[in-house]
């Protein structure tokens, strides 16, 4: 009997189809309009300021979405042009800055296992799938935005898309 068959650890296949992604720049937020403008290069075609990144479908922000892209240690790594209209900041001063200098947890209720800075990191890693939570600019109360956080990359990243409070 070889080692392979005495092993009682096997590789466990994912039954479910993989999520289709979407495309965007992460800085202008829109979807190349071909296959060789992804290919071509990772840089957008039509801004050419963001790198495009990829992430699912329900994550995806759209050219009018404000967004932020947050690494593992909670760091922003791109902010798009309606995130820095909305934030009041621009890319230059955002990046390289923890993301509770810009937004924190808008719920004063949130349940333990779902905090933002729960969720932003399990998303970096590529562990949720695409959630919500309400945020809230720091230091600025009465102002809500329901945000969806879920991966993205190359590299893995998470991504947080701000839409106004419903």
């Amino acid at each position: 009997m070889d080692a392979a068959q005495r092993s009682p650890f096997r590789v466990v296949q994912d039954s479910l189809p993989p999520e289709p992604v979407a495309i965007f720049c992460g800085h202008c937020g829109r979807s190349p309009e071909s296959e060789q403008d992804t290919t071509a290069s990772r840089v957008c075609a039509k801004c050419g300021l963001g790198l495009l990144l990829q992430t699912p479908v329900p994550t995806a922000p759209s050219a009018s979405d404000p967004f932020l892209v947050v690494d593992g240690s909670l760091t922003i790594c791109a902010l798009s042009r309606q995130a820095e209209k909305l934030l009041g900041t621009t890319e230059t001063d955002a990046v390289n800055r923890h993301i509770a200098e810009f937004l924190v947890p808008g719920d004063a209720e949130d349940s333990a296992t779902e905090t933002l800075a729960a969720l932003l990191t399990w998303a970096a890693r590529g562990e949720s799938p695409s959630k919500s939570v309400v945020v809230r600019p720091t230091n600025t109360f009465g102002v809500r935005y329901w945000a969806r956080v879920g991966p993205c990359g190359p590299p893995t990243a998470a991504l947080l898309v701000l839409a106004d409070a419903r």
